[in-house]
């Protein structure tokens, strides 16, 4: 229960980051980088229809079609994700219409456009969520399709973007096909820091205490495998372990303190599968 609080806790940052991007950046300024929203962004010119409300109607409408082709495995996050992002966008536009940009500066309002929605994308993406909208159409793409999704999604932002050029004017199509390409480096980027761990290789004669220190005071795991220098022939021990930031610099610096002649080599990695990590 503990967990499932937690993961909902995050799925509401999430897509309340994402909405406040997308509402205080991406609509005054007709940015569209593809997606459920960038359809609004594009769609609201020829309707009277608010783009949260294009959002709300977009988004019931593939929640619908999602249960009717995927049925009960189509994911309780999915809905309320896609939920609350159309609510939370409707919400904003009764309580805080927006006229104009917030800013004169469009570059720094791109910038944020992108950082935000980014990282709200990489907190769900990091929890296997997504705020549904296309994501449905692809789980369907995937299930009665043998199309490439990611080409396909790819192929329909572009659409979007393009589409930008001929509804608004050049600045903004150019704008929000530079918020294409940046988005998905952000939204990778973000999910590799906010799973950035440090990776430990440490050759030493004597593995007890640097063990110890890893167990009983950060609380983490080490393999320990027996080694020979190949300039000295000396009997030598090497202990892998895996540690976040914040324990990094701790176990940095107790090595040093405690065997200034043990070799150490310090790695970045954020994939780690197994106990104490995360599990597939």
């Amino acid at each position: 229960m503990k967990n499932k609080i937690k993961e909902f806790f995050l799925l509401t940052i999430g897509v309340l980051i994402m909405v406040v991007g997308t509402y205080f950046f991406k609509f005054p300024n007709n940015f569209s980088f593809g997606g459920v929203t960038g359809i609004a962004v594009v769609a609201s010119e020829y309707t009277s229809a608010s783009r949260g409300v294009i959002t709300t109607i977009i988004n019931i409408a593939l929640l619908i079609l999602g249960f009717l082709l995927l049925g009960k495995g189509f994911g309780i996050k999915t809905v309320y994700t896609s939920l609350l992002m159309s609510f939370g966008l409707s919400f904003l536009e009764k309580i805080c219409p927006m006229t104009r940009p917030l800013t004169d500066e469009v570059i720094l309002e791109l910038a944020f456009g992108i950082f935000l929605p980014a990282v709200g994308s990489a907190l769900l993406f990091n929890i296997g969520a997504s705020s549904g909208g296309t994501d449905i159409v692809a789980m369907i793409l995937k299930k009665y399709t043998s199309i490439n999704i990611g080409n396909a999604l790819l192929l329909t932002d572009c659409l979007i973007v393009a589409a930008t050029f001929f509804v608004f004017d050049i600045k903004t199509g150019l704008l929000s096909t530079l918020g294409l390409f940046v988005r998905s480096f952000m939204i990778d980027g973000v999910i590799e820091n906010i799973n950035l761990r440090k990776y430990f290789t440490v050759v030493c004669s004597d593995p007890e205490p640097i063990c110890d220190f890893i167990t009983l005071d950060l609380s983490r795991s080490a393999t320990v495998c027996e080694a020979m220098g190949a300039f000295s022939h000396d009997k030598k021990y090497v202990i892998y372990t895996v540690v976040s930031r914040a324990q990094a610099v701790r176990l940095r610096t107790f090595i040093h303190h405690q065997d200034p002649c043990a070799f150490v080599l310090i790695s970045n990695t954020s994939e780690i599968i197994g106990k104490g990590f995360r599990y597939h």
